[in-house]
């Protein structure tokens, strides 16, 4: 799908509206506050302002074959996954927020609808090894190998390829995923607004903040953010109560707020 495509869905997409920041954030407020007839408007209002966002991301996916339309319907789904779930106290833009929920949406519809089936097993080791590279990439200012990972792992590297290749392929948590032509959002980026470019002090004092919480708290985030997971999806997987996700999660934003 490129740019230039009109119609996808019959939506006319070089007239799609885009929300300001602001704008987002009173809808989503007027979501939580106000009457039954107010919500209702409101969360229209949201979905249709930011279904750009989710044409911007749905074009990562476009390669694999599968129908545009069938993506961007599944991207909407993520959309409004994120829209209902999202937290306007915790002090993040939703962008940062629902990037990630559209991209996990896409990607579940990917793994389901593909021809080869992969085992839960082969994606456990998939999901482990991507965790594991993040970790002592960032740990040690390099990628590490194949070799690296399996000894962390205990597995046979050959495992850990196969297991790569059998899952939609990873995607590096510092890759950019979207601009809205103010700000980049990259797929590891939680808080802040981001301007400019990262200078390496402020990746380090991101990396600091993020090894100071705590093995749940890492967890929670990684499940909410990078898997794109519900907090009701995180509760019934870690076996906590819902609203135990919800605090553990603000909590961890703010320490890491309050560390930027």
């Amino acid at each position: 799908m490129q740019y230039s495509k009109v119609e996808i869905c019959g939506v006319n997409t070089s007239k799609l509206k885009v929300l300001k920041e602001e704008e987002k954030v009173k809808l989503l407020t007027i979501m939580k506050e106000g009457t039954p007839k107010e919500k209702a408007k409101a969360r229209a209002e949201m979905i249709n302002g930011n279904l750009r966002l989710v044409l911007s991301v749905v074009q990562r996916f476009t390669n694999r074959g599968e129908c545009p339309d069938d993506l961007f319907q599944v991207g909407c789904i993520g959309l409004i996954k994120a829209i209902d779930n999202f937290d306007v106290s915790v002090g993040v833009r939703f962008s940062t927020y629902g990037v990630p929920m559209i991209i996990g949406e896409l990607r579940r519809f990917l793994r389901d609808n593909n021809s080869v089936r992969v085992s839960r097993s082969m994606r456990d080791i998939a999901y482990k090894a991507m965790q594991v590279k993040e970790q002592m990439t960032a740990q040690n200012n390099r990628e590490p190998t194949v070799e690296e990972i399996a000894k962390v792992l205990e597995v046979p590297k050959e495992n850990i390829v196969l297991a790569l290749e059998a899952i939609v392929e990873p995607v590096s948590l510092y890759e950019p995923v979207f601009s809205d032509g103010n700000d980049t959002i990259y797929v590891m980026d939680q808080v802040g607004d981001n301007n400019d470019e990262k200078n390496w002090l402020e990746e380090l004092a991101f990396k600091d903040a993020m090894a100071n919480l705590s093995q749940r708290e890492k967890n929670v985030l990684a499940l909410r953010f990078f898997k794109g997971k519900t907090q009701m999806e995180v509760a019934q997987e870690i076996g906590i109560s819902q609203a135990q996700v919800s605090r553990i999660e603000k909590g961890a934003l703010n320490k890491i707020k309050s560390e930027m």
